[in-house]
């Protein structure tokens, strides 16, 4: 059972957070059924092939979202941040469809969680909802066209250099803890080709390696 305590928190933070969420009544349905959710860095979210059962609103901290083939090789698609929602959670949750894709908190992640059984009535009762479902669908297709060019059109030296940029973003911190291999399973590419790269990035003066850490210059 949601309290009055919890009601009033969730209303702030989506005043806070939300703004292009206008309508008073749509904010009071949010604090209602909405749920703040607590996940530590490093932890899985939603996983491939799961239903989805909530719609996230990023609160604090950031979510890596990637997509796995049927080899099981995964590749970094983009990271969600405060403000943000997943809005192929939208897609899943509207057609009844298993997550074809996976988050995981990528530093220490608060969220509210909206059962995805208020999406469809919402989306006809608010417009301001409407619109920011719509607005979230139209940025995310924006990432997924950059991230098609950038495999199709960039070497791996930019990929990998643009990867740093986006991960220190989503983190807000330009020194960043990651392993090779970790980089490499984001990237779909070997680990010896992201060693490799690395230690060219570090020769142009672009980053500074130290043991499972990237300073990005």
């Amino acid at each position: 059972m949601i309290t009055e305590n919890t009601k009033s928190e969730i209303l702030s933070l989506i005043r806070k957070n939300y703004p292009q969420i206008a309508e008073r009544q749509l904010q009071e349905d949010i604090a209602q059924v909405g749920n703040i959710m607590h996940f530590k860095a490093g932890e899985l979210i939603m996983d491939f092939g799961a239903y989805v059962k909530l719609v996230p609103l990023i609160i604090e901290g950031s979510i890596k979202v990637s997509r796995e083939d049927e080899e099981g090789n995964e590749l970094f698609l983009y990271y969600l941040q405060p403000g943000e929602t997943c809005s192929m959670s939208f897609t899943c949750c509207l057609m009844d469809k298993k997550s074809e894709i996976r988050t995981v908190a990528e530093e220490n992640t608060t969220l509210i969680g909206i059962p995805t059984r208020y999406m469809d009535e919402w989306m006809s009762r608010y417009p301001s909802w409407k619109n920011f479902v719509m607005t979230s669908y139209d940025r995310r297709m924006l990432e997924l066209v950059y991230t098609i060019d950038s495999i199709a059109f960039k070497k791996m030296d930019e990929r990998l250099l643009d990867y740093l940029e986006k991960k220190a973003e989503a983190n807000n911190n330009r020194t960043l803890q990651a392993t090779h291999q970790e980089i490499a399973y984001d990237l779909n590419a070997s680990r010896e080709a992201v060693s490799r790269l690395l230690k060219q990035l570090e020769k142009d003066g672009l980053v500074e390696l130290g043991r499972n850490r990237i300073q990005l210059l």
